[in-house]
């Protein structure tokens, strides 16, 4: 099986700072992108950003300039920095991965279990 385990959520101030972490782990024979989602009470699950294999970034409007993407793929880790959190923020993160988990097989998604962020003062 493939487990992706995030970590980093919490409470924060607005204008702060936080650095969410998603590791992956199991049978992974290769992942293709890897992005961050998050879903606010009574939302929809919104993409935040993404990252392929190669390095290429997108992001949401709402993240631009805010958020940035990083991945290790020698850990197959992927990273959300988030700074200048304000409320709107303030949902529960989910990291996605396309995983292959051999040399013939398809790609799948795999989520996370997410973790809470969440901006107040």
């Amino acid at each position: 099986q493939v487990q992706l385990v995030e970590s980093g959520g919490g409470l924060v101030q607005p204008g702060g700072s936080l650095r969410l972490s998603c590791a992956s782990s199991g049978r992974i024979f290769s992942i293709n992108t890897m992005a961050w989602y998050r879903q606010a009470p009574g939302k929809q699950r919104e993409l935040v950003a993404g990252i392929t294999s190669a390095g290429s970034t997108n992001y949401a409007d709402s993240a631009k300039g805010r958020f940035t993407i990083s991945r290790d793929n020698a850990k197959n880790t992927v990273y959300l920095q988030m700074n200048s959190l304000n409320p709107e923020d303030t949902a529960v993160y989910y990291c996605n991965a396309d995983v292959q988990r051999n040399s013939v097989s398809y790609y799948r998604a795999y989520w996370g279990q997410g973790t809470q962020v969440t901006v107040s003062s």
